[in-house]
């Protein structure tokens, strides 16, 4: 309806409906000039930049006009473009899109000819964040964030399946039924689009605004201005010409939590939930805690990091690059192509000229290949059992990886795995956020057993594919949880570390103590890793 507010980012659980919610905006949108339905155009995930864009007319280009060829963006025009699994396209892409979707145009330049093309359109996008996060500047591009769960109540669930078998039973006699209830949405949609711009804001409510997003840790700006126009926009699909504080306290969840620092507490619901229904009386229920020595899960505790002697001696492993390196482009390669929708103009010139041409033809048409050029992968895998803990060296543990982290560069991707009690767990997938990162550091429990062997597996899965990757694991080696009961667990360790020789390492040493088993320099024996030790400064 305001496509000013910067589109909407659907996050849910898988089969939460995310998809069926998007499509049932496109249902919503008014006409266009033409009385034709608005669009809705879907942006496949191998989509590349230019079937994005679109791209110049080359051979009207060879005839000296400049012409576009309209990629998704122009041909979502007064409509809707819906981009599913949005957090797995390129980052540079999901930018090109917030760009055009907030300027509503969108320009193609290639080398000295350019042109443009109306993209005026609501962008749409879903993801579920179990699969990966976008990264924190382009979360911040969309202007409200919903986050969708399927429901748990029987009654509704059964409802939901009710509805989608008569609607696969008789499709057009299921949209007949709420036909008139979807018009009237639509209507009421239509009338707050022609209303909002006479809708004004108090200018007192800019302290509101401002104080709303302090609170919430948000450095954009950008946050401010999405308040300003969804709380407009949340007045006028109600009919009113004047925005109150209540229509920015219910707009700003969706304004401000995908924007939130991850280092403050969550907020507080907006309602309180309503209270359990009792089980047992009262007279039943126990008053007093559990007596010492009785069943539970083990003490835990979460240490505050503190700062270690030295830091982690990373190495940087990028493709095409070696130890102790610097960087390295490869070189810009171009292949013929005569159906080029994209020119690499210096060799097209070349070939030309080759021939002794003054006038290019398709056959001298080079088509740039694209060449590599990302950040590295650190997998920080950390022992958080309770022997860390008893040690005292989990604050430098985690003063060690808060240091790491924060010498990783913007193209950098960091993901952290720890391990205690019985078993390994992802604390944070792949990700470039640092604030992110840091929260997750931060708030990692200790205690409990070793499950060395099973960090290692779960590690060996989080790379596989992936390139470039270096494997940073930080243990005392004292590993007690074996894979299957009745094997050895330091021999399945062992085993586990086999499968990932020759991924470059850094094996940490946490173990403290007179009596030390080295363990931690075997399994860098095992991994070819170098080794390292951890010390509190």
């Amino acid at each position: 309806m305001a496509p000013a507010i910067g589109g909407l980012l659907i996050r849910g659980d898988r089969g939460a409906a995310k998809s069926t919610a998007a499509r049932g905006l496109a249902e919503l949108l008014p006409p266009g000039p033409d009385g034709l339905r608005a669009p809705f155009v879907n942006l496949p995930l191998g989509a590349t930049e230019d079937r994005v864009v679109g791209t110049l007319d080359l051979d009207a280009a060879l005839r000296g006009e400049v012409r576009l060829r309209p990629g998704l963006l122009a041909q979502a025009d007064g409509g809707l473009l819906y981009i599913d699994e949005v957090n797995l396209l390129p980052d540079h892409l999901v930018d090109v899109l917030l760009d055009a979707a907030a300027l509503g145009v969108v320009r193609v330049q290639r080398d000295a000819l350019s042109a443009e093309a109306p993209a005026r359109l609501a962008l749409v996008g879903s993801m579920n964040p179990e699969e990966g996060g976008l990264r924190p500047q382009f979360l911040d591009r969309f202007g409200l964030c919903v986050d969708v769960a399927a429901p748990q109540q029987p009654a509704e669930r059964a409802e939901i399946i009710r509805r989608r078998m008569a609607y696969e039973a008789d499709p057009q006699g299921f949209a007949a039924r709420w036909g008139a209830e979807q018009a009237a949405l639509a209507g009421r949609l239509a009338e707050a689009r022609q209303l909002l711009p006479e809708v004004t804001l108090p200018d007192p409510l800019l302290d509101v605004i401002t104080t709303l997003s302090s609170e919430a840790g948000v450095r954009s700006l950008r946050a401010d201005l999405v308040l300003h126009r969804a709380a407009r926009a949340c007045a006028a699909l109600e009919g009113r010409t004047g925005a109150t504080e209540t229509d920015l306290r219910r707009v700003a969840p969706l304004v401000l939590n995908h924007r939130r620092d991850p280092r403050l507490p969550p907020p507080p619901p907006s309602e309180p939930p309503p209270p359990l229904p009792e089980t047992e009386p009262p007279e039943q229920q126990p008053d007093t805690p559990p007596p010492p020595g009785a069943d539970g899960p083990p003490p835990e505790e979460v240490f505050a990091p503190s700062t270690p002697a030295a830091p982690l001696a990373l190495q940087a492993f990028t493709p095409g690059r070696g130890e102790g390196q610097p960087p390295r482009r490869a070189a810009p390669r171009s292949v013929p192509d005569p159906q080029a929708a994209r020119l690499d103009v210096p060799a097209t010139l070349r070939s030309m000229l080759g021939r002794g041409a003054a006038v290019p033809t398709r056959d001298d048409f080079r088509a740039p290949m694209p060449a590599e050029d990302g950040g590295r992968r650190v997998l920080f895998v950390a022992d958080a059992s309770g022997s860390v803990g008893v040690s005292g060296r989990m604050g430098a543990l985690k003063g060690a990886l808060l240091d790491a982290l924060a010498g990783q560069g913007g193209r950098d991707r960091v993901a952290l795995v720890t391990f205690r009690g019985t078993g390994a767990s992802v604390l944070l997938d792949w990700t470039t956020d640092a604030a992110q990162a840091e929260a997750a550091v931060r708030a990692a429990p200790t205690g409990g057993r070793t499950p060395l062997a099973h960090a290692l597996n779960l590690a060996a899965d989080l790379l596989t594919g992936v390139r470039g990757a270096e494997l940073v694991l930080l243990t005392d080696g004292r590993a007690n949880v074996p894979l299957t009961p009745g094997s050895d667990a330091w021999a399945d360790a062992l085993h586990a570390a086999e499968s990932l020789r020759g991924i470059p390492a850094l094996v940490v040493d946490t173990e403290a103590g007179r009596v030390r088993l080295g363990r931690a320099a075997q399994l860098a024996g095992v991994l070819d890793a170098r080794v390292q030790t951890l010390e509190p400064g």
